[in-house]
């Protein structure tokens, strides 16, 4: 009797740590990605990765990518997060020299093309890419039996003159990357008299997207003065996809002439110091996996660098892709940035 009631306990006291234990699960770990206002993907993507990880993904949502920069930077030594994605390549040099980023190469990178590679120490990873092009409106072209320019010179005819907006590079991300077209195409020597010209053209400056696509765009809003706008070639694709009734096609398209478009990259790294880098890894190679690149397009109207992952039927219907955009070293680009600007400014804001 006393050898069976000894087995009893022994039982019991197993069953009470098994129940306790039960109790006691643990919580999911947590991924803390800061990014820019401008990052979205869908909520079944990262769901998906959060089931198969065990782990609950936090985004923290930093402003525009100048301003998500700045954050992550003044607080490197306390950092915000575990990953830190859409820093693009005209602010790569900077987010490289303030050593932010722990290096991690990726086995996912055997499937992104080498033109967006451009970090040797694999700190930066790309994930996306898109073109700042000029966008114009068919349909004013056509009614007037006017040619459509074909590349940055053609803007200076005074066939042209009044018609194109652009956006102040000082304070908004596509305005700068068309400042760096012209740069990538006219060189440090000429891009200012280039502009100069411009400016006698009567090229119309305003500081934002918003107000130049929706305010001066003739095909956006319909009674926007100007028929040629400065924005992304992702753009003709969107007006079919947010089109109040069913379009057969766009109102819009790009001039995709050489140098004509200003190709963006942009970047996800892994936060120096983080406590978390297994799942930082697992979550950078998530983002660069066909499922999540496959997403972005219809989120972020961005293109993935995935070679694998197929774009949505209304991108290959819709948009062009520039066989010889403009870029440039991003060195020359953070040596040089504010002092282009700057230059920019006194030329055209006169």
């Amino acid at each position: 009797m006393k050898r069976n009631s000894i087995t009893i306990s022994t039982i019991l006291a197993l069953l009470a740590v098994v129940i306790l234990n039960g109790c006691q699960q643990e919580e999911p770990r947590t991924l803390t990605v800061v990014t820019h206002d401008s990052f979205a993907i869908g909520e079944d993507v990262i769901r998906q990765f959060e089931q198969e990880n065990d782990v609950t993904v936090n985004f923290v949502l930093s402003g525009d990518t100048g301003s998500a920069l700045n954050k992550v930077i003044l607080t490197k030594d306390a950092p915000l997060g575990d990953v830190f994605y859409g820093v693009d390549n005209t602010f790569l040099s900077r987010a490289l020299d303030e050593d932010i980023f722990e290096s991690y190469q990726s086995p996912m990178l055997a499937d992104i093309s080498e033109e967006f590679i451009l970090d040797e120490e694999y700190r930066a990873l790309p994930v996306d890419y898109g073109d700042v092009c000029i966008n114009y409106d068919k349909a004013y072209f056509n009614a007037r039996d006017i040619a459509v320019p074909q590349n940055l010179d053609d803007l200076l005819d005074p066939t042209y003159a009044g018609m194109l907006v652009v956006e102040n590079p000082a304070v908004s991300s596509p305005g700068l990357a068309f400042l760096l077209a012209t740069i990538a195409q006219y060189g440090e020597e000429g891009y200012l008299d280039y502009w100069q010209q411009l400016y006698e053209n009567d090229v119309v400056v305003v500081n934002d997207w918003e107000t130049a696509y929706y305010s001066n765009f003739s095909a956006s809003s319909g009674l926007g003065p100007q028929p040629m706008v400065v924005s992304y070639a992702t753009s003709p694709a969107a007006e079919v996809i947010f089109a109040s009734e069913p379009l057969q096609e766009s109102p819009t398209a790009s001039i995709i002439g050489t140098n004509a478009c200003f190709r963006q990259v942009e970047f996800v790294g892994i936060l120096e110091g983080t406590p978390n880098r297994d799942l930082a890894q697992k979550f950078i190679d998530y983002m660069l996996s066909v499922p999540f690149q496959q997403d972005i397009p219809m989120n972020m109207f961005v293109l993935p660098v995935n070679v694998n992952a197929q774009l949505p039927a209304e991108f290959e219907a819709y948009i062009q892709i520039p066989d010889a955009p403009a870029t440039l070293p991003f060195e020359q680009i953070a040596a040089s940035r504010e002092a282009w600007i700057q230059a920019w400014q006194e030329t055209v804001l006169q």
